[in-house]
């Protein structure tokens, strides 16, 4: 099997999506995580170019992962020893680095302003004084397809030049993310043509045309033996190629799985969905349900034929294993469902039901009739586990809630600025205890989170013997929709909660009230976690 190779590029090209800035400490969790999925390189980020990435590297952790610096090739007018900037990447003291350089003309006399031969001066300069550091050079050819289809002399002319200085890789980027996977494909084997070994040809796609992981495929078909990309497709405009659906494509898809070998263990490939999520949760992003592989609608089946279906046999309607990459399997219920369904669901969730049952009918009916109140449990699953183990006469109690008040008061602060604070009470009982817990909703920076926040600090914050059980519980997204109209419209709300162990699952609420539907859904959730966790009730 020939080798593989998968550099990340997460917290160099990822940290330029619109409204993503990771900090220092998320930087090495990050790296963290990479390294454990098995990835070969880590691009920490440019040295120099920001104080988070030089932050980034003083503190960067040791990885097998070899961590790699990324800059530019020396400016023109200096030499390679000289360059200040090229400098600053080399003092990073990784034992790779990455430069980014011209490889088209139209670029090289418009944005660089320097004649050709210059820049492919600079291109054998500043390599050959990376190999001399001691250091493994990658050559990133930037527009390098467009740079073909304009002179494809020259564009070649240019990897030649950086692997003859002595890099490693020289890496094909399709910068403005336009080229098909049949041209990439094309032009990737016309550069081995043209005397550039494969096992040291690398791909670098973006997805403006929704082609990133097809063109990445394309070009390891052609021969490319490393690809960069990064996680959940992370990058500027409309993303980069996505490692989290390219890693297992080329583990579990043929002719892939047969014929190339990577570094990531099935160990690493099952903890794929888990380290998705949890970038996610560090970018405060709401995860993309339909991402393949490890979206959390990945692996749904709505259709009342298909539910039937997957539960004689999951092969005829998932085309891998959802566990292989950490995912699960899930049977959604809604007003469209049949008894297929419904014991589908209810055998994921661990109830068994007899396929005679009455209690299926009846909730059936139920899922009906609170859908046509507004309830939408197809996306809101533990809230449904909920309604069919009460009708089964199987829920526990757990607590109640006696009574919640929330207020909110816009006042001047002690530097006369106006400010909102919102406060909750909520009493609950749990056996022959009534507990009353009162909570603000003040973040560490003074802000006001808002009254629902105050009800889950307040729910939250004195469970009595549940407590340990919830602690490591938080909230990760947020739905509000509106249903109906006039005076008859009530108000939908799903909650997305997780846990320490990696566990998401989501809750719905409806009243005409806000605040009460947002309650509903947040005692759902808390009473789901329980369940699912097997606390004996007090």
């Amino acid at each position: 099997m020939e080798r593989l190779y998968l550099y990340d590029t997460t917290l160099r090209d990822g940290q330029q999506t619109q409204g993503v800035q990771f900090s220092a400490a998320e930087k090495v969790e990050i790296a963290q995580m990479l390294d454990l999925l098995g990835v070969d390189h880590i691009e920490g980020g440019w040295p120099g170019a920001n104080p988070t990435d030089s932050d980034f590297f003083d503190a960067a952790p040791k990885t097998r992962a070899t961590m790699t610096a990324f800059g530019m090739t020396k400016r023109a007018g200096r030499s390679a020893e000289n360059d200040d900037v090229l400098a600053a990447v080399l003092n990073a003291g990784t034992a790779s680095v990455c430069l980014v350089g011209k490889t088209h003309p139209f670029h090289v006399r418009e944005a660089l302003g320097i004649g050709l031969d210059e820049n492919l001066e600079n291109i054998r300069a500043s390599v050959a004084h990376l190999v001399a550091q001691g250091r493994e050079a990658l050559f990133d050819a930037e527009h390098f397809f467009d740079g073909y289809a304009d002179d494809s002399d020259y564009a070649l002319e240019c990897l030649r030049v950086a692997i003859d200085a002595g890099a490693r890789w020289v890496v094909l980027c399709d910068t403005n993310g336009g080229t098909l996977p049949g041209r990439v494909g094309e032009i990737t084997r016309a550069v081995i043509a043209g005397g550039i070994p494969g096992d040291r040809l690398g791909i670098h796609c973006h997805d403006d045309t929704g082609n990133a992981v097809a063109c990445t495929l394309a070009a390891v078909d052609a021969g490319a033996r490393q690809i960069q990309g990064t996680l959940n497709g992370l990058g500027e405009r409309c993303g980069n190629a996505s490692l989290t659906t390219l890693i297992p494509t080329l583990l579990l898809k043929e002719p892939y799985r047969s014929t190339l070998q990577t570094g990531v263990s099935p160990e690493g490939l099952a903890g794929l969905t888990r380290i998705s999520r949890r970038l996610d949760e560090i970018l405060n992003r709401v995860p993309l349900r339909a991402a393949p592989y490890v979206g959390a609608s990945a692996f749904a089946h709505k259709a009342g034929l298909h539910a039937s279906a997957i539960l004689k046999n999951p092969a005829t309607y998932e085309h891998v294993e959802p566990a292989i990459i950490g995912n699960e399997r899930i049977i959604p219920m809604s007003n469209q469902a049949g008894q297929s369904n419904l014991r589908a669901r209810l055998a994921g969730a661990g109830i068994e039901v007899g396929r005679d049952d009455p209690a299926l009918a009846r909730i059936l009916d139920l899922v009906k009739v609170r859908e046509d109140q507004g309830y939408a449990y197809d996306g809101a699953q533990a809230s449904f586990e909920l309604l069919a183990r009460a009708e089964l006469g199987t829920l526990e109690p757990y607590f109640s809630v006696e009574r919640y008040r929330t207020t909110v008061e816009r006042r001047k602060n002690a530097l006369g600025q106006r400010i909102s604070v919102s406060e909750a009470v909520v009493v609950v009982r749990i056996g022959d205890q009534r507990m009353l817990s009162v909570s603000e909703s003040m973040d560490e920076e003074g802000q006001d989170r808002g009254p629902v926040n105050a009800l889950w600090r307040a729910l939250g914050k004195d469970l009595g013997p549940y407590q340990t059980h919830i602690e490591d519980m938080h909230l990760v997204d947020f739905r509000v929709r509106i249903t109906g109209g006039g005076t008859d419209a009530v108000t939908r709300v799903i909650i997305d909660s997780a846990d320490g162990q990696g566990h998401r699952w989501s809750t719905v609420g409806v009243s005409h009230n806000i605040v009460d539907a947002s309650f509903e859904a947040l005692v759902d959730a808390i009473r789901w976690k329980l369940i699912r966790d097997r606390v004996a009730p007090a």
